[in-house]
Protein backbone atom coordinates (compact mmCIF):
# COMPACT_ATOMS: atom_id res chain seq x y z
CA UNK A 1 0.00 0.00 0.00
CA UNK A 2 1.40 3.38 -0.64
CA UNK A 3 1.17 6.44 1.37
CA UNK A 4 2.57 9.69 1.76
CA UNK A 5 5.03 9.81 5.22
CA UNK A 6 6.32 13.09 6.34
CA UNK A 7 10.42 12.12 7.16
CA UNK A 8 11.90 15.77 8.21
CA UNK A 9 10.78 19.09 8.59
CA UNK A 10 11.76 21.33 6.06
CA UNK A 11 10.51 22.88 2.62
CA UNK A 12 7.04 21.20 1.65
CA UNK A 13 8.67 19.62 -1.76
CA UNK A 14 11.47 18.08 0.02
CA UNK A 15 10.07 16.88 3.62
CA UNK A 16 7.94 14.06 2.08
CA UNK A 17 8.50 11.05 0.69
CA UNK A 18 6.11 8.41 -1.11
CA UNK A 19 6.09 4.71 0.41
CA UNK A 20 5.66 1.29 0.14
CA UNK A 21 3.42 -0.06 3.42
CA UNK A 22 1.98 -3.15 4.56
CA UNK A 23 -1.38 -3.96 3.43
CA UNK A 24 -4.02 -3.12 6.06
CA UNK A 25 -4.91 -6.13 8.52
CA UNK A 26 -9.26 -6.14 8.61
CA UNK A 27 -10.73 -3.52 10.58
CA UNK A 28 -11.11 -4.54 14.18
CA UNK A 29 -13.99 -4.36 16.44
CA UNK A 30 -15.35 -0.58 15.95
CA UNK A 31 -13.60 0.13 13.26
CA UNK A 32 -13.57 0.83 9.01
CA UNK A 33 -11.64 0.53 6.23
CA UNK A 34 -11.94 3.41 3.18
CA UNK A 35 -10.18 3.21 -0.26
CA UNK A 36 -9.11 6.95 -0.32
CA UNK A 37 -10.22 8.48 -4.58
CA UNK A 38 -9.23 11.67 -3.62
CA UNK A 39 -6.95 14.11 -1.38
CA UNK A 40 -6.73 17.96 -1.06
CA UNK A 41 -3.79 19.59 -0.14
CA UNK A 42 -4.63 22.39 2.52
CA UNK A 43 -2.27 24.78 3.30
CA UNK A 44 -1.83 23.46 6.76
CA UNK A 45 -0.22 20.81 5.47
CA UNK A 46 2.34 22.54 4.31
CA UNK A 47 2.94 24.46 7.90
CA UNK A 48 3.03 21.18 9.40
CA UNK A 49 5.91 20.15 6.87
CA UNK A 50 7.55 23.15 7.53
CA UNK A 51 7.47 22.48 11.54
CA UNK A 52 5.00 26.02 12.14
CA UNK A 53 1.95 24.31 13.03
CA UNK A 54 0.93 20.94 15.18
CA UNK A 55 1.78 17.73 13.44
CA UNK A 56 3.12 13.71 14.22
CA UNK A 57 4.94 14.22 17.50
CA UNK A 58 7.32 11.66 16.11
CA UNK A 59 8.75 10.79 12.56
CA UNK A 60 8.42 9.41 9.86
CA UNK A 61 4.67 9.85 9.82
CA UNK A 62 1.42 9.23 8.02
CA UNK A 63 0.33 12.67 6.84
CA UNK A 64 -2.36 14.61 4.97
CA UNK A 65 -5.21 16.77 6.39
CA UNK A 66 -8.04 15.74 4.18
CA UNK A 67 -9.51 13.07 2.46
CA UNK A 68 -12.38 11.28 1.36
CA UNK A 69 -13.35 7.50 0.13
CA UNK A 70 -15.15 4.19 -0.03
CA UNK A 71 -16.12 2.24 2.66
CA UNK A 72 -14.50 -1.14 1.54
CA UNK A 73 -13.95 -3.22 4.91
CA UNK A 74 -16.37 -2.97 8.75
CA UNK A 75 -15.61 -4.57 11.80
CA UNK A 76 -17.88 -6.30 14.15
CA UNK A 77 -20.41 -4.50 15.50
CA UNK A 78 -20.13 -1.53 12.82
CA UNK A 79 -23.92 -0.30 12.25
CA UNK A 80 -23.42 3.11 11.20
CA UNK A 81 -21.87 2.61 7.33
CA UNK A 82 -22.21 -0.22 5.21
CA UNK A 83 -19.80 -1.49 1.90
CA UNK A 84 -19.65 0.69 -0.72
CA UNK A 85 -20.55 4.06 1.24
CA UNK A 86 -18.72 7.36 0.60
CA UNK A 87 -17.04 9.00 4.08
CA UNK A 88 -14.77 11.71 4.52
CA UNK A 89 -12.05 11.20 6.72
CA UNK A 90 -11.67 13.19 9.92
CA UNK A 91 -7.78 11.51 10.40
CA UNK A 92 -4.46 13.97 9.87
CA UNK A 93 -3.01 10.63 7.67
CA UNK A 94 -5.15 10.61 4.15
CA UNK A 95 -2.55 10.78 1.63
CA UNK A 96 -2.45 7.12 1.46
CA UNK A 97 -4.46 4.55 -0.68
CA UNK A 98 -6.60 3.03 2.62
CA UNK A 99 -6.92 4.25 5.79
CA UNK A 100 -8.32 1.97 9.21
CA UNK A 101 -9.53 3.91 12.40
CA UNK A 102 -12.19 3.99 14.60
CA UNK A 103 -16.45 4.70 13.05
CA UNK A 104 -16.05 7.87 14.66
CA UNK A 105 -13.03 9.30 12.37
CA UNK A 106 -15.55 9.07 9.83
CA UNK A 107 -18.38 11.23 8.77
CA UNK A 108 -20.76 10.06 6.04
CA UNK A 109 -20.80 12.28 2.88
CA UNK A 110 -23.52 11.77 -0.48
CA UNK A 111 -23.01 9.52 -2.94
CA UNK A 112 -23.90 12.77 -5.57
CA UNK A 113 -21.20 14.72 -4.44
CA UNK A 114 -18.34 14.65 -6.63
CA UNK A 115 -14.73 13.19 -5.50
CA UNK A 116 -12.79 16.27 -6.39
CA UNK A 117 -15.07 18.69 -3.98
CA UNK A 118 -15.17 15.70 -1.41
CA UNK A 119 -11.58 16.33 -0.98
CA UNK A 120 -11.87 19.93 -0.19
CA UNK A 121 -15.33 19.48 2.26
CA UNK A 122 -12.93 18.69 5.40
CA UNK A 123 -11.50 21.89 6.15
CA UNK A 124 -12.27 25.35 4.07
CA UNK A 125 -16.23 24.87 3.47
CA UNK A 126 -17.00 24.88 7.34
CA UNK A 127 -14.10 27.17 8.35
CA UNK A 128 -15.95 30.13 6.31
CA UNK A 129 -19.63 29.03 7.18
CA UNK A 130 -18.64 29.36 10.86
CA UNK A 131 -17.01 32.07 10.89
CA UNK A 132 -19.69 33.91 9.32
CA UNK A 133 -22.50 32.71 11.74
CA UNK A 134 -20.16 32.05 15.44
CA UNK A 135 -19.29 35.53 16.39
CA UNK A 136 -21.47 37.95 14.59
CA UNK A 137 -25.51 38.31 14.39
CA UNK A 138 -25.17 39.20 10.52
CA UNK A 139 -27.95 40.48 8.94
CA UNK A 140 -28.90 41.04 5.58
CA UNK A 141 -27.22 44.30 4.00
CA UNK A 142 -24.53 43.53 6.59
CA UNK A 143 -20.64 44.34 5.21
CA UNK A 144 -17.75 41.32 5.96
CA UNK A 145 -14.53 42.43 5.13
CA UNK A 146 -11.97 39.44 4.66
CA UNK A 147 -8.32 39.59 3.39
CA UNK A 148 -6.41 36.59 1.70
CA UNK A 149 -9.51 36.80 -0.23
CA UNK A 150 -8.42 34.79 -2.89
CA UNK A 151 -7.90 32.04 -1.01
CA UNK A 152 -10.25 28.89 -0.73
CA UNK A 153 -11.97 30.09 2.53
CA UNK A 154 -11.93 33.07 0.85
CA UNK A 155 -13.61 31.91 -2.40
CA UNK A 156 -16.38 29.95 0.15
CA UNK A 157 -17.06 33.27 1.89
CA UNK A 158 -17.61 35.20 -1.41
CA UNK A 159 -20.03 32.37 -1.97
CA UNK A 160 -21.55 32.35 1.03
CA UNK A 161 -22.30 36.23 1.49
CA UNK A 162 -24.13 36.27 -2.18
CA UNK A 163 -26.13 33.33 -1.04
CA UNK A 164 -27.12 35.06 2.42
CA UNK A 165 -28.00 38.69 1.55
CA UNK A 166 -24.52 39.72 2.79
CA UNK A 167 -22.11 42.12 1.37
CA UNK A 168 -18.13 41.35 0.92
CA UNK A 169 -15.17 43.86 1.35
CA UNK A 170 -11.68 41.32 -0.15
CA UNK A 171 -8.64 42.38 0.10
CA UNK A 172 -6.36 40.86 -2.52
CA UNK A 173 -2.29 41.56 -3.91
CA UNK A 174 -2.29 41.45 -7.23
CA UNK A 175 -5.08 43.58 -9.45
CA UNK A 176 -4.98 40.17 -11.54
CA UNK A 177 -8.05 39.09 -9.15
CA UNK A 178 -10.15 41.98 -8.74
CA UNK A 179 -12.12 40.58 -12.07
CA UNK A 180 -11.85 37.01 -11.07
CA UNK A 181 -13.47 37.62 -7.59
CA UNK A 182 -15.90 40.03 -9.22
CA UNK A 183 -16.96 37.21 -11.12
CA UNK A 184 -17.84 35.17 -8.25
CA UNK A 185 -19.91 37.45 -6.55
CA UNK A 186 -17.46 39.83 -4.67
CA UNK A 187 -19.11 43.03 -4.29
CA UNK A 188 -15.87 44.91 -3.28
CA UNK A 189 -12.27 43.78 -4.13
CA UNK A 190 -9.12 46.02 -3.20
CA UNK A 191 -5.57 45.74 -3.85
CA UNK A 192 -3.93 46.06 -0.44
CA UNK A 193 -2.22 49.48 -0.70
CA UNK A 194 -1.98 52.67 1.23
CA UNK A 195 -4.46 53.76 3.78
CA UNK A 196 -7.15 50.75 3.42
CA UNK A 197 -9.45 52.42 5.76
CA UNK A 198 -9.57 55.11 3.97
CA UNK A 199 -10.26 53.27 1.01
CA UNK A 200 -12.74 50.67 2.45
CA UNK A 201 -15.12 53.83 3.15
CA UNK A 202 -14.94 55.57 0.17
CA UNK A 203 -15.97 52.44 -1.47
CA UNK A 204 -18.69 51.54 0.80
CA UNK A 205 -19.63 54.67 2.44
CA UNK A 206 -18.64 56.12 6.13
CA UNK A 207 -22.24 54.81 7.76
CA UNK A 208 -21.92 51.03 5.94
CA UNK A 209 -22.31 48.54 8.54
CA UNK A 210 -19.22 46.36 8.88
CA UNK A 211 -19.33 44.13 12.17
CA UNK A 212 -16.83 41.45 10.41
CA UNK A 213 -13.37 41.10 9.52
CA UNK A 214 -11.86 38.27 8.44
CA UNK A 215 -8.24 37.76 9.05
CA UNK A 216 -5.98 35.30 7.54
CA UNK A 217 -2.63 36.80 7.50
CA UNK A 218 -1.91 38.63 11.01
CA UNK A 219 1.08 41.16 11.65
CA UNK A 220 -0.04 44.36 10.10
CA UNK A 221 -2.99 43.29 8.34
CA UNK A 222 -5.03 42.78 11.29
CA UNK A 223 -4.32 46.54 12.16
CA UNK A 224 -5.35 47.21 8.75
CA UNK A 225 -8.24 45.01 9.02
CA UNK A 226 -9.21 46.87 12.25
CA UNK A 227 -9.53 50.14 10.54
CA UNK A 228 -12.24 49.31 7.97
CA UNK A 229 -14.46 47.74 11.75
CA UNK A 230 -17.59 49.41 12.50
CA UNK A 231 -17.40 50.34 16.35
CA UNK A 232 -18.04 47.09 18.10
CA UNK A 233 -16.98 45.00 15.29
CA UNK A 234 -14.58 41.76 15.24
CA UNK A 235 -11.86 40.54 14.02
CA UNK A 236 -11.70 36.66 13.44
CA UNK A 237 -8.12 35.93 13.06
CA UNK A 238 -7.77 31.94 11.32
CA UNK A 239 -4.44 32.14 9.71
CA UNK A 240 -0.74 33.73 10.49
CA UNK A 241 0.43 33.96 6.71
CA UNK A 242 2.70 36.96 7.71
CA UNK A 243 4.21 34.69 10.16
CA UNK A 244 3.48 37.48 12.84
CA UNK A 245 1.56 38.51 16.01
CA UNK A 246 -2.05 40.05 15.18
CA UNK A 247 -1.72 43.66 15.80
CA UNK A 248 -4.50 45.94 17.27
CA UNK A 249 -4.32 49.26 19.27
CA UNK A 250 -5.61 49.96 22.74
CA UNK A 251 -7.99 52.62 20.27
CA UNK A 252 -9.19 49.53 18.52
CA UNK A 253 -10.36 47.78 21.79
CA UNK A 254 -10.63 50.13 24.13
CA UNK A 255 -12.42 53.24 22.72
CA UNK A 256 -13.91 51.75 19.99
CA UNK A 257 -15.17 48.79 21.31
CA UNK A 258 -13.20 46.15 18.81
CA UNK A 259 -12.33 42.38 19.45
CA UNK A 260 -9.62 40.01 18.30
CA UNK A 261 -10.95 36.23 18.06
CA UNK A 262 -8.80 33.39 17.12
CA UNK A 263 -10.87 30.56 14.98
CA UNK A 264 -9.67 27.29 14.95
CA UNK A 265 -11.86 24.13 13.49
CA UNK A 266 -10.45 21.54 15.69
CA UNK A 267 -12.08 23.32 18.29
CA UNK A 268 -15.26 23.35 17.10
CA UNK A 269 -14.99 19.76 16.39
CA UNK A 270 -14.14 19.07 20.32
CA UNK A 271 -16.70 20.85 21.84
CA UNK A 272 -19.44 19.43 19.58
CA UNK A 273 -21.33 16.15 19.38
CA UNK A 274 -21.10 13.64 16.93
CA UNK A 275 -24.43 14.42 15.71
CA UNK A 276 -23.55 18.20 15.47
CA UNK A 277 -20.37 17.50 13.18
CA UNK A 278 -22.49 15.24 10.72
CA UNK A 279 -25.06 17.72 10.22
CA UNK A 280 -22.52 20.75 9.73
CA UNK A 281 -20.74 18.56 6.67
CA UNK A 282 -24.64 17.46 5.52
CA UNK A 283 -25.26 21.28 5.16
CA UNK A 284 -21.62 21.95 3.25
CA UNK A 285 -22.31 18.94 1.00
CA UNK A 286 -25.42 19.90 0.27
CA UNK A 287 -23.89 23.58 -0.65
CA UNK A 288 -21.60 21.85 -2.93
CA UNK A 289 -24.27 19.75 -5.04
CA UNK A 290 -26.59 22.72 -5.07
CA UNK A 291 -24.04 24.47 -7.10
CA UNK A 292 -23.77 27.40 -4.41
CA UNK A 293 -19.40 26.03 -3.14
CA UNK A 294 -17.13 25.58 -6.10
CA UNK A 295 -13.43 25.31 -6.32
CA UNK A 296 -11.69 24.83 -9.28
CA UNK A 297 -9.04 22.00 -9.40
CA UNK A 298 -5.95 23.23 -11.12
CA UNK A 299 -3.88 19.89 -10.95
CA UNK A 300 -4.24 16.10 -9.98
CA UNK A 301 -1.30 14.32 -8.70
CA UNK A 302 -0.65 10.35 -7.88
CA UNK A 303 0.64 9.41 -4.52
CA UNK A 304 4.10 8.59 -6.73
CA UNK A 305 4.09 12.63 -7.61
CA UNK A 306 4.22 13.67 -3.96
CA UNK A 307 7.09 16.20 -4.60
CA UNK A 308 5.98 17.91 -7.81
CA UNK A 309 2.29 18.15 -6.23
CA UNK A 310 3.61 19.73 -3.32
CA UNK A 311 5.76 22.25 -5.13
CA UNK A 312 2.81 23.38 -7.38
CA UNK A 313 0.62 23.59 -4.35
CA UNK A 314 3.38 26.48 -3.10
CA UNK A 315 2.66 28.16 -5.96
CA UNK A 316 1.32 31.38 -5.17
CA UNK A 317 -0.78 31.98 -8.46
CA UNK A 318 -2.61 28.92 -8.44
CA UNK A 319 -6.07 29.03 -10.08
CA UNK A 320 -7.51 26.05 -8.16
CA UNK A 321 -6.86 23.60 -5.66
CA UNK A 322 -4.30 20.28 -6.19
CA UNK A 323 -5.16 16.73 -5.47
CA UNK A 324 -3.51 13.59 -4.75
CA UNK A 325 -5.23 10.56 -6.71
CA UNK A 326 -4.14 7.41 -4.82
Amino acid sequence: MKAIQLIAHGTPASSCSCVELPEPEAPSAGQITIDIQAAAINPADLLIFEGRYPGPAELPANVGIEGAGIVSAIGDGVTEFKIGDHVLSMGRANWSEKVTADVNQFIPIPKELPWEQAAQLKANPPSAHLMLTDYVELQPGDWVIQNAANSAVGRHIIAFCKSRGLRSINIVRRDSLIEELSALGADVVINDSGDLGKIVREKVGQDANIPLGIDAIGGTSTLQMANCLSNGGKVVNYGFLSGEPCQMTPTHTIVRGLSLHGFWLVGFMQRSTREQIISLYQTMSNAFIAGELNVPVEAEYSLDQINDALAHAHQENRQGKILLRP
